[in-house]
Formats: structure tokens, C-alpha cells, sequence
């Protein structure tokens, strides 16, 4: 089995290494090809990676390259995980959006529309390559913004899934709290990437018992804590938002934090920094602990999940990912892209069936579901006009002055990765 890593030169690489290596039973990978144009974080990543392999016995061979047409040649799944413009673009997302007291976030609201226009043309060339080489690979997205980028996949014909560490978080927090192992906690998670709720925790599978309410009577405090919202919050909900909700449930509170701190993306940057330096260092041979404070949590464990089940192995049955709705939230479109549990396999994925949501997360859904729509449309096609359209119709942004400076901003600050600027 041979898999390609694009974006391989990231320095959370070694999290997905070290979890190649320890499931490797799952998921048996005879070749590992790190794609990456830049070729000196490429190479110590590479280091870094073969280190691990060769200390935790995994037989498989691990290549580096810059070329990508090479890189993903015969490769019987391609991982996507880019960040175009790297931290320096991140960091411009999380910044000028403040300057019209919208939330600065990478991967919702204005920032998280320059990161889509940024990133989506890069994709589909990418996965252009891919179907050039090899037709049947399976693409596994987890380039941000997940939603987005796994609807112009598929709306482009590819054989792509989406998926998210936020469920896999979620699960294993679930069931230390409920002292269970993480193979019984079934998610009923339900939304669009990073705009989520989990509705039920089930002990067993999709048809066990929901023991949401026992969670939150026993555990609601520290439930709210990990999302840093008031408990209050989760308590009226009834359910647990995902902690991206946060920036629309507390928008001026968080606004008002994120310009009295540094910015994430200056937070990410200095660790990027000290990590690199760690990774050259010939006697590093697993994956150092300050790799856990970057994020993306246990991403390599649902990445070998997802990568096993569409390669006809063993993985769960069961497993949220980001697919075409296909008529299982009646009130969006077929060719939206929900996240939700679906059944898994070399097939493809089929989302499980949805109780009736409350229209206080079906409202919000279908509002940032047109605003997707619009995001994607302006990323095919460009223009300010559509640029505009998209920031308006978000519920982040929502007022006309607010649509018409970011606007201008979002280009300004774009403007060599947007070809039609």
C-alpha cells in the first residue's frame, strides 16, 4: 500500500507519523511519500519521520520529494494537509478582520474566506494531478476550511472525503470522563465542519444508550471548560457545541479577547520554529511533546480510521467525516457538505440518518451553508463582487460597511496568492 502525504514538510507530520507507525496493523503502509515544495523543512521532517519508523519497527519505506506528480503516482490514498501562504497568511487572518470588529480566525468568518480563496485552486490542481496518476486514489482532506475544500473536490468529480480531529476530540475527552474505552463512544455529531453539535453520546454504537444528559449532569463544568464557554451555555443548549461555536455564540467577547493577546498564528510560529530546530537533531527518534501544543489532536488516528475503512481494511464502521448531505439534512441541498457520522468502506461513505434538528442549529447551519456556497463560487471564479456577496452573507460579518471594507482588506492582504487581483 502506498500513501502520499501533501503538505508533508508540516511540522505536525510527525503526529501522523507516530501514528502510521503504531497502527500499522490497521493501516499496513509499504511506501510513504512526504510531498512538499519546501525542501528544507521537507528534509528534516523526512529525518524525523524515518527515525520513528526505524525505532517503532514499521518495515515501511518513507520518501521525500518536492515533485508532486512523482510524489502521488500509484499512491492508493493522498492526504491533503496545506496551509498556502503558511503562518505568515495565518497570521494576516486572524488580524485585520479585528480592524472592523469581525473575529480574526483562520478558518471561519473573513479569514477563514481569504484561507478558502487562497486554498481552493490549489487543491483541485493538486487533485487534477492526482486523477492524472492514479483515477481510483481516494483523497483525504484535512486542509482547512475542511467544508469548502471537500465541496469542490467533489463538486469536480474526485473520490474525496473530508475529515476533522474536532469528533476524535470529543470522543476521547467523552469517555475519560465516563471512564469507558473510546471504542464505545458513538457520536451523534451533527453540522458542518467546525460549526457542530454533539446531540447524543451513545455507549456501543449508533442504536446505544445516549448518556449526553448523565455526561453533563456529572461532568458539565469541565465539559465547558475545555470549550471556554460558561457552563450556562451548554446547560441551556442541552447538547455540546463544538468549540468553534464560540466565536458566534460570545462574537464580541472573544473579539475583544483576541486583541489584548498575541494572535494564534504568532503563538504557532514560534513553536514551528523550536520544532524544526528539534527535529534536527540526528538523535530524535519520536515525536518531542511540545508537537501536542501545535494542534490537531489525535488527526493521526482518525487519518489511519478513515484511510483503512476506503482501503477495504479495518477500520471503524462508523466514523465522521465531511460528505455530500444527499438528502440527510432535508433543509439544506443534496450537494452541500455536512459532517455527521456516516457508515465507511471502500465504497465511500453514507451518512447515518439524522433526528429532527432544532431550528436553533438548523437555522445557523443553512445561513453559513449559503455563505459556503458563495465562499466556494467566489474561489472558482474570483472577482470582488463575489468576494463581497460571501462576507455579507456570513452571520459573522453580516452588515453592508462591515462586507464592503473587509473586502478590500481580504485582497489587499491577498492579493499575490489570488490570481484574478
Amino acid at each position: 500500500m502506498k500513501l502520499a502525504v501533501v503538505g508533508g514538510g508540516s511540522t505536525y507530520t510527525p503526529e501522523l507519523i507516530d501514528g502510521f507507525a503504531r497502527l500499522r496493523d490497521t493501516l499496513p503502509i509499504e511506501e510513504l511519500v512526504l510531498v512538499d515544495p519546501a525542501a528544507d523543512r521537507l528534509e528534516l521532517v523526512g529525518g524525523l519521520a524515518r527515525r520513528i519508523f526505524a525505532k517503532q519497527g514499521h518495515p515501511g519505506r518513507i520518501v521525500t520529494t518536492s515533485d508532486v506528480d512523482a510524489g502521488v503516482a500509484d499512491a492508493d490514498a493522498v492526504l491533503l494537509q496545506l496551509r498556502v501562504g503558511g503562518q505568515a497568511a495565518r497570521q494576516q487572518d486572524e488580524t485585520w478582520p479585528l480592524d472592523c470588529g469581525c473575529v480574526g480566525q483562520e478558518t471561519t468568518g473573513a479569514g477563514g474566506l481569504a484561507k478558502a480563496l487562497r486554498t481552493v485552486p490549489v487543491v483541485l490542481d493538486i487533485a487534477e494531478r492526482v486523477r492524472r496518476t492514479n483515477p481510483n486514489a481516494w483523497i483525504i482532506d484535512f486542509t482547512n476550511p475542511v467544508g469548502i475544500v471537500t465541496r469542490a473536490l467533489l463538486q469536480a468529480g474526485h473520490k474525496a472525503v473530508g475529515l476533522c480531529n474536532v469528533a476524535i476530540g470529543f470522543q476521547r475527552k467523552f469517555a475519560a470522563h465516563l471512564g469507558v474505552d473510546p471504542a464505545r463512544i458513538h457520536l451523534d455529531h451533527v453540522g458542518l465542519n467546525h460549526l457542530t453539535w454533539e446531540t447524543g453520546v451513545r455507549l456501543g454504537g449508533p442504536d446505544g444508550e445516549n448518556v449526553l444528559p448523565r455526561l453533563l449532569a456529572e461532568h458539565g463544568e469541565a465539559v465547558a471548560e475545555d470549550l471556554r464557554m460558561p457552563q450556562a451555555i451548554v446547560d441551556r443548549l442541552g447538547v455540546v457545541p463544538s468549540y468553534y461555536l464560540r466565536y458566534f455564540y460570545q462574537h464580541d467577547a472573544v473579539v475583544e479577547e483576541l486583541r489584548t493577546k498575541p494572535s494564534r498564528a504568532a503563538e504557532v510560529a514560534a513553536m514551528e520554529k523550536e520544532l524544526l530546530e528539534m527535529y534536527g537533531d540526528p538523535s530524535l527518534d519520536e515525536k518531542p511533546d511540545l508537537l501536542a501544543k501545535r494542534g490537531g489532536a489525535f488527526y493521526s488516528e482518525a487519518a489511519v480510521d478513515l484511510a483503512a475503512s476506503l482501503l477495504g481494511g479495518g477500520g471503524s464502521p462508523y466514523q465522521v467525516v465531511n460528505t455530500y448531505n444527499n438528502g440527510t439534512l432535508p433543509f439544506l441541498p443534496d450537494d452541500a457538505v455536512i459532517e455527521v457520522q456516516a457508515s465507511v468502506d471502500a465504497t465511500g461513505t453514507t451518512p447515518l440518518a439524522v433526528p429532527s434538528l432544532d431550528p436553533l442549529f438548523s437555522g445557523l447551519i443553512a445561513n453559513v451553508t449559503a455563505y459556503e456556497d458563495l465562499a466556494l463560487h467566489a474561489a472558482l471564479h474570483g472577482g470582488r463582487d463575489r468576494v463581497f456577496k460571501a462576507l455579507l452573507a456570513h452571520p459573522l460579518v453580516g452588515q453592508y460597511a462591515y462586507a464592503e471594507q473587509l473586502t478590500d482588506k481580504l485582497i489587499a492582504h491577498n492579493r499575490e496568492h489570488l490570481a484574478w487581483a
